[in-house]
């Protein structure tokens, strides 16, 4: 008899993991809880998050709660599991904190797919901070949930090397095919009491925050090479800037150099033909692509021949 899933998930990181177990005959998926539609783009179209739409075509029942700390929202998952007698929830990329009534619920407790080696990297901008800080290599964690954020025993765990020019949209999505990958048999091995949950090192933990725009704003008196791991970090989200005639210019293509400059950290010039901008270690990053404020995406060659 398969077992029964409730699925959590919201963002793009979520479908394949959702998917695995849709296509797996060891579980049956007897509900997703998503965020609700939202609006999306210039035009802003309401638009449902990627989980609802796999879910949909799946003829699974999906729950869009606008607080999931209600009384309401406790009731009616309190009700699926009466009904359904379900055995786990799997949380992955929900992008909500679930209270604790609510991980309680399930037969088994509720098991998530996180996209670090935990416990290093915990918190919502996991894949950018593994790029950032300079990580050779990253993984992801299946995990137990408890109160506390990222903090759960340890139900398995996959390495994966992060590539020398990695960004992070491209290691995002590496990570969210290898959670896909692992997820099934380390759920099942723990249904079937196979796998015995280990806990974390705690006193080893690092915590990363919810990214916004603003900390993109590039700090030019980093070394050349933090900046270019930071510009590759958040390609695509939240994106690198720096304000150039009281505008944002984003800095999306670069690479670290040997190079020295005189000049002060955050100053441009032209060096050896080559866009580049003076940074706190003394040396140069060089600029490949970037995008001015309300202008197309430009080589640092076009955007040279427009202000030289």
């Amino acid at each position: 008899m398969a077992y029964k899933i409730v699925f959590f998930g919201t963002s793009d990181f979520s479908t394949p993991s959702l998917e695995a177990l849709l296509k797996d005959a060891r579980f049956e998926v007897v509900a997703v809880v998503t965020k609700p539609d939202a609006p999306i783009g210039r035009h802003q179209t309401l638009t449902p998050p990627p989980v609802k739409v796999i879910a949909q075509e799946h003829g699974v029942p999906v729950f869009q709660f606008e607080k999931i700390k209600t009384d309401e929202t406790y009731q009616i998952l309190r009700q699926t599991q009466d009904d359904k007698e379900v055995e786990a929830y799997v949380v992955v990329s929900y992008g909500k904190i679930i209270p604790q009534r609510i991980l309680d619920l399930p037969k088994r407790g509720c098991i998530n797919v996180h996209g670090s080696l935990l416990p290093l990297h915990r918190g919502a901008s996991c894949v950018q901070a593994a790029i950032a800080e300079g990580d050779q290599k990253t993984g992801v964690t299946v995990m137990l949930m408890d109160a506390e954020m990222d903090h759960g025993d340890v139900l398995a765990q996959k390495e994966i090397e992060i590539g020398p020019a990695e960004t992070g949209g491209e290691l995002h999505d590496r990570l969210s095919q290898l959670g896909a990958e692992t997820l099934p048999d380390v759920l099942a091995g723990y249904l079937d009491s196979n796998i015995t949950p280990q806990p974390q090192d705690h006193s080893l933990a690092t915590y990363c925050k919810l990214l916004t725009r603003d900390d993109g704003k590039i700090n030019w008196t980093k070394s050349s090479s933090e900046i270019e791991r930071l510009v590759r970090a958040y390609n695509p989200w939240p994106g690198t800037w720096t304000e150039w005639d009281g505008k944002r210019l984003k800095i999306l293509k670069t690479s670290s150099s040997d190079l020295t400059s005189p000049k002060s950290p955050g100053e441009p010039h032209i060096q050896d033909d080559s866009l580049v901008v003076s940074c706190g270690d003394g040396k140069v990053l060089e600029i490949s692509e970037l995008q001015p404020e309300g202008k197309r995406i430009m080589t640092a060659k076009e955007f040279i021949a427009g202000h030289r």
